[in-house]
């Protein structure tokens, strides 16, 4: 694999040091540059996957640059993370987004979260370049299989090919072992018969025929059909068809010879490829929006900038460490030991005073992902506050599976004498939400000698079902947020979304405008309880929820009368088909383009009369 490039850009030599040295690693190639001109220079010579941006810079600061490369179409896809050291107020950050930034970093860059940053547009760049070669590999099988199909016509009775011969009227001359195997009838059956006498070839196909007959010039021997075709038992099979004609000297045919390749296979391989690539596509920007909500709400609940840091770089690492469970098991899950195992792993927990009991669980992704996030805030707080913050505490995890459900057990003990919290923390808020996403609870028990947790997660058993891949499709249109004070102040908003942390993150950007959050709604069910309860005026519809179509949902919404969006990592063609006219925000998404679509269902609403605009808490009712 070729290196991946980075760009650094900032007109101190020092800073393009320092951040060298940060990210030097093995089969990465970082480019640097002095101003804006010269960054351009290197973007029209090398492929970069991330370009971090100083903002202050003479002559082109780092929002223009930004802005020539989002108007350029070489560079338009280049991911851009902007390094400043002046105050990151809400002005400047609209500005850098716009400009097509995906993020910000404040001077002094803390070492670990840029790695961190770095480490994922790095692993995507990898990524890009093996489907790139398995992309030009299939290329290179498909030409050469071309050219072995020509020479095979000499060997054709022992080949994988179906090779058929037609006379001039269509009448089969030729019917090869290999079209036996095919198409499941013999020569004997086959020979002498005509075309209209057989119904395994489709009626265009058979007209093509009868073109070439009269008019050979229409082949080209570049050219191949693919043709869906009959076999004797009556199942359909996909076939490429290669066509030569034999002609007399006066240009008039006398027969037709096609050699047909069975290629059912590969079809459903390229299908299947282009479903992973979709896939893909739905968890990396899936992903992105969860550590956007992880940085904003522990952003919200830290005291100070070192205790962000920690709390924020503890959860990112937790979060990628269960990801790379998952992709080691090619996503069909992970299991609870590894889980448990990965916290002393990350050195949060000493193993001689854990005590973990419990059968081996499978769990799937979406609940192993969710669980990998409890297990680190129950290790966190231990540590700061628990059991494990003094010499003598312990701590036992035990676990049990009941009527498809995973029981789990979280006891503390030794530690400083425990009082209910008087405020909720982010951390519990985490814990509860995760159980809760998964269709199931949490419970905190504040005991004198130590904090208890009772925790219930289904376990699910079926498998989320496949969907065709299509290219991706433009997010809804996003409109300009004008006063939302004004416009959305007492608005109800059901959010629909089985990921906890991006619904904490919509619920807080929205209490933010003054807009009221029901909900979430992480399961179907829950959903569907919610709309029959009717406590809202619109609603954000996930595109699945845990794997399930939300088909059911925006139907009861529909019925209801109710305006909605799908908020999704999901393009349109994973989305219910029937729903086109539906716009969709994309994961991940700003506060000003979530609000942009909440403003334009409320509008909506007053245009068709649905409601009454007030000032108090809107109803449809």
């Amino acid at each position: 694999m070729r290196a991946v490039s980075f760009l650094l850009v900032d007109d101190l030599e020092e800073n393009l040091l320092s951040l060298e040295a940060l990210l030097r690693r093995d089969n990465i190639l970082l480019l640097k540059a002095r101003s804006g001109d010269e960054a351009l220079e290197l973007l029209l010579k090398h492929e970069v996957a991330l370009a971090l941006i100083d903002v202050q810079m003479p002559g082109l600061d780092g929002f223009e640059l930004a802005e020539l490369m989002r108007g350029n179409e070489r560079t338009r896809s280049i991911p851009i993370i902007f390094v400043t050291a002046g105050i990151a107020d809400n002005q400047r950050r609209f500005r850098g987004y716009e400009a097509g930034a995906v993020d910000f970093i404040q001077k002094p860059i803390e070492p670990l979260i840029l790695r961190n940053k770095a480490d994922v547009f790095f692993e995507l760049a990898s990524q890009r370049q093996e489907l790139a070669a398995q992309r030009d590999e299939l290329r290179m099988n498909s030409s050469s299989l071309a050219s072995a199909l020509r020479r095979l016509e000499a060997h054709r009775d022992n080949s994988p090919l179906g090779v058929v011969e037609f006379d001039a009227a269509l009448n089969i001359l030729h019917w090869s072992s290999g079209a036996s195997r095919l198409f499941g009838w013999s020569a004997d059956e086959m020979v002498g018969k005509s075309l209209a006498e057989c119904d395994w070839i489709d009626v265009g196909d058979a007209a093509y025929l009868r073109d070439i007959v009269t008019e050979p010039s229409l082949i080209d021997e570049r050219d191949m059909r693919l043709c869906r075709n009959k076999r004797a038992d009556g199942s359909a099979v996909e076939c490429e068809w290669y066509y030569s004609v034999l002609v007399d000297p006066i240009s008039s045919s006398v027969s037709i010879n096609a050699q047909i390749l069975d290629v059912s296979e590969r079809r459903r391989s390229e299908e299947t490829q282009l479903l992973l690539i979709g896939e893909l596509n739905h968890r990396v920007k899936n992903t992105l929006a969860t550590v956007q909500a992880i940085a904003s709400q522990t952003l919200r609940h830290a005291p100070d900038p070192g205790v962000f840091t920690r709390n924020f770089t503890g959860r990112i690492q937790s979060l990628a460490r269960a990801h790379s469970l998952l992709s080691e098991a090619t996503w069909q899950g992970a299991s609870l030991s590894d889980l448990i195992a990965d916290q002393f792993r990350l050195g949060a927990v000493d193993a001689a005073r854990f005590e973990a009991v419990g059968p081996e669980v499978w769990l799937a992704p979406e609940t192993a992902l969710h669980l990998a996030l409890i297990l680190h805030e129950l290790c966190t707080n231990a540590l700061k506050y628990g059991a494990l913050s003094t010499p003598d505490g312990t701590v036992a995890l035990m676990w049990r599976i009941q009527n498809e459900q995973l029981h789990l057990n979280w006891l503390e003990k030794g530690g400083p004498r425990v009082k209910a919290p008087k405020r909720r923390g982010f951390g519990t808020t985490l814990i509860e939400q995760s159980a809760k996403a998964e269709g199931g609870a949490a419970h905190a028990d504040y005991r004198a000698d130590g904090i208890a947790w009772d925790l219930i997660m289904p376990l699910p058993l079926a498998a989320a079902p496949s969907k065709q891949p299509a290219p991706e499709p433009q997010s809804a249109q996003l409109s300009e947020i004008t006063q939302p004070e004004s416009k959305l102040r007492g608005c109800r908003v059901l959010i629909v979304e089985d990921e906890t942390m991006i619904a904490l993150e919509i619920e807080a950007m929205l209490e933010d405008a003054g807009i009221t959050a029901v909900g979430p709604a992480g399961t179907v069910e829950q959903a569907l309880q919610m709309i029959e309860a009717r406590e809202f005026d619109v609603a954000l519809l996930d595109g699945n929820l845990h794997g399930k179509p939300v088909t059911e949902v925006a139907a009861a919404l529909t019925r209801a009368k109710v305006p909605f969006i799908f908020v999704s990592g999901y393009g349109r063609a994973n989305l219910p088909s029937s729903y086109e006219q539906i716009g969709v925000l994309t994961k991940p998404f700003t506060e000003q383009q979530l609000l942009s679509e909440v403003e334009r269902l409320v509008r909506h609403i007053d245009q068709v009369g649905l409601r009454a605009v007030s000032a108090a808490p809107r109803s449809l009712n």
